[in-house]
């Protein structure tokens, strides 16, 4: 447990200087020099506010839409690092953002999603920051793969880079009707296993897609222990040439932070560590009832289907299943489970009775 802490600790050396998590804020993209100017010294007059971001490259979706104001906006971020004495990041998609980001002293670079999604593009990025003593944030690709985020954290590992971090800004899903890009916290919290020591960074503006779901998404990435927060935010919201709709006003955002509850550390706290072990326990023995019960029916799901090969009758009987769906959510509800989890766990469940009995049909 003392080593696991160590490392939990030492992730945070480098991006998260207290319990409080670091907050990243700026513009989505650099319009105007004015724009800037005035979004990031408010920003950083909020005192809220640890590092200073702003999209200079947009790689967007159609062509004729915004793609960034281009290199002319990077002087622009260095005089804001100089006047605030806040650190900036932008976010790089190939070599040439990198050698024009180093010209002018841009001190964390970040991976957007639709390059972490290109292996190619990600090694491409990595090569031209080989021997480079800077911060690299790479975004979750834009599918739920968690295995090409890791693989683009590893690139930059192996060109020698120190300083990692991750940022969850939601996976894309044509069916969401909820966020604008879905968060499977699930998987972030994966990533976190595999990788403890390394800084976990979340983007509401991206998973949210909208203003009022905001503080929601980021009270709950501290409540996960997220080391940070990356919020867009622009003077005039409204009339923002990228990403309106997901940007707030320096102010708001101020206040967004303001009322977040932060939550400490219960690993350093022994005392809350003993409580919760206890608890933990309880869980621990009643996982194990769960698998004991679920291997119990897919016992009986066999025999099942033993019988159903004897009988030749088909596996799916549509009614009983959506007999036992229905039924299944009304108990769940009244205990306190939704409606979505009860449907996704019988569907897990009734996927492997499925299996279980076509081996026994097929064999």
């Amino acid at each position: 447990m003392e080593t696991q802490v160590a490392q939990k600790k030492e992730r945070r050396n480098w991006f998260r200087k207290s319990s409080v998590p670091t907050v990243i804020g700026g513009p989505c993209s650099a319009e105007t020099e004015e724009q800037v100017y005035e979004t990031c010294r408010a920003i950083a007059q909020s005192g809220k506010i640890d590092i200073l971001r702003a999209g200079i490259w947009k790689p967007r979706t159609r062509p004729g839409t915004f793609e960034g104001i281009g290199i002319k906006g990077l002087p622009w971020m260095r005089k804001m690092k100089e006047e605030t004495g806040l650190p900036v990041t932008v976010e790089v998609a190939k070599a040439g953002h990198v050698e024009a980001c180093l010209e002018f002293d841009i001190d964390i670079l970040w991976i957007g999603a639709r390059t972490s999604v290109n292996p190619f593009a990600v090694q491409e990025i990595a090569e031209a920051v080989r021997g480079v003593d800077i911060p690299i944030l790479v975004k979750n690709p834009i599918n739920p793969d968690l295995a090409l985020w890791l693989g683009a954290i590893e690139r930059f590992e192996r060109v020698g880079i120190e300083k990692i971090g991750a940022i969850h800004r939601g996976f894309s899903n044509t069916s969401e009707k909820v966020y604008r890009n879905r968060p499977q916290w699930q998987l972030a919290i994966d990533f976190m296993t595999k990788r403890p020591e390394l800084p976990m960074i979340c983007d509401p503006s991206h998973i949210c897609g909208n203003r009022h779901m905001l503080q929601a998404v980021s009270q709950k990435a501290v409540d996960l222990n997220y080391d940070g927060l990356m919020i867009e935010s622009h003077r005039d919201p409204d009339n923002a040439w990228s990403d309106a709709k997901q940007q707030i006003t320096p102010k708001v955002l101020h206040d967004m932070i303001t009322d977040l509850v932060a939550r400490h550390n219960h690993e350093d706290n022994d005392s809350t560590q003993k409580s919760l072990d206890f608890l933990r326990q309880d869980i621990n023995e009643i996982d194990t009832d769960l698998i004991n019960l679920l291997g119990q029916r897919m016992k009986i799901a066999r025999q099942i289907g033993e019988y159903k090969k004897k009988n030749n009758v088909t596996i799916l009987q549509q009614k009983r299943w959506e007999e036992i769906m229905k039924k299944s959510q009304e108990h769940g509800q009244a205990h306190g489970l939704s409606e979505e989890f009860i449907s996704k766990l019988l569907r897990s469940i009734h996927d492997e009775s499925i299996d279980q009995q076509e081996k026994v049909m097929n064999a």
